[in-house]
């Protein structure tokens, strides 16, 4: 996907940038040069490999160091409602405020 000029021209109006000409044409060298690399990615064949949870599993095995998920605080949402003007089923209620 190459961009042209007007594209370039159109996404700085949009950022509501004033680009001279010399730079929207570096900018269009280098958004080109991003959407080139973004293809190139897109081509290579990606079935069968696992997604990596950190680059670094990549080089060595990596073990995670995740607590347990386990409750730590009390339920104190009626304390937390008591104060609100209107609650139903745990829930609280608002104004309706688009129509």
């Amino acid at each position: 996907m190459a961009l042209t000029s007007e594209d370039v021209s159109r996404i700085a109006h949009l950022a509501r940038l004033e680009l001279h000409a010399e730079e929207r044409a570096a900018m269009l060298a280098q958004l080109n040069g991003f959407f080139s690399i973004v293809e190139r990615m897109s081509a290579v064949d990606t079935a069968g490999v696992e997604p990596l949870y950190t680059p670094l599993s990549a080089v060595a095995a990596v073990e995670l160091r995740l607590r347990d998920d386990v409750v730590t605080e009390p339920d104190a949402r009626e304390a937390n409602q008591r104060s609100a003007p209107t609650v139903e089923d745990g829930l609280y209620l608002v104004p309706k405020v688009i129509e």
